[in-house]
């Protein structure tokens, strides 16, 4: 039987630091399915970031959007988009009529992101939609789309993962972790985020 002086000899002849064990995991090959043309026009997006940046005005909102619907980005009329949003790919936003994007809020949109009307996402939220093949030796990203139901709010520090899906008029709260779907018209919270109670309307209008 090897000792473990022997053992761990071996562990570093097959590229093992001391007190590892052989690689299973070989990052040096992950694999990128970004084709070269989307590459190219993420690294001209990168050029326009000023108005992005945070502590920027909220007045630059109009501009902002204009930068985005140039990259492909799909807005609605009346939207608001804050200072330090960060959003990776634009031709993969959607966002309809009267919502809003929160300062300092991140979406990784590797595949779609698709907002709803009157939707309020708060401030410092990540939304991503791409996770790891952790059982694959390459560690290949794997994307599932998003999508957040009309006249919903997601409030501040939440983390919306892959495939994550807020129903229509539901409350997303602080800090949540949400990476499955929640039901319409009811306040969830929590990590792993749950249903908490019905959301209720009063039936009036304000001014």
């Amino acid at each position: 039987m090897p000792s473990e002086e022997n053992q761990t000899a071996d562990n570093v002849a097959a590229g093992a630091l001391p007190g590892e064990g052989p690689l299973r995991i070989d990052l040096s090959k992950v694999p990128s399915s970004t084709p070269r043309k989307v590459k190219i026009f993420r690294a001209l997006w990168s050029l326009f970031q000023i108005p992005f940046w945070p502590h920027t005005p909220q007045a630059l909102s109009p501009l902002r959007i204009a930068l985005l619907r140039l990259f492909g980005a799909k807005i609605a009329s009346h939207c608001l988009i804050g200072a330090g949003v960060k959003i990776w790919v634009p031709w993969n936003l959607i966002m309809g009529e009267y919502s809003t994007i929160g300062g300092n809020t991140e979406i990784q949109n590797f595949v779609p992101v698709v907002i709803g009307r009157h939707v309020v996402v708060s401030q410092r939220n990540y939304i991503v939609t791409s996770t790891h093949d952790h059982t694959h030796p390459n560690f290949p990203l794997l994307s599932t789309a998003i999508s957040i139901g009309s006249q919903s709010w997601v409030a501040s520090e939440c983390v919306l993962g892959p495939g994550a899906q807020i129903g229509e008029g539901a409350v997303i709260g602080v800090r949540s972790v949400v990476d499955k779907a929640m039901p319409p018209w009811t306040v969830c919270s929590g990590n792993p985020c749950r249903p908490i109670t019905e959301r209720v309307i009063r039936n009036e209008r304000a001014n």
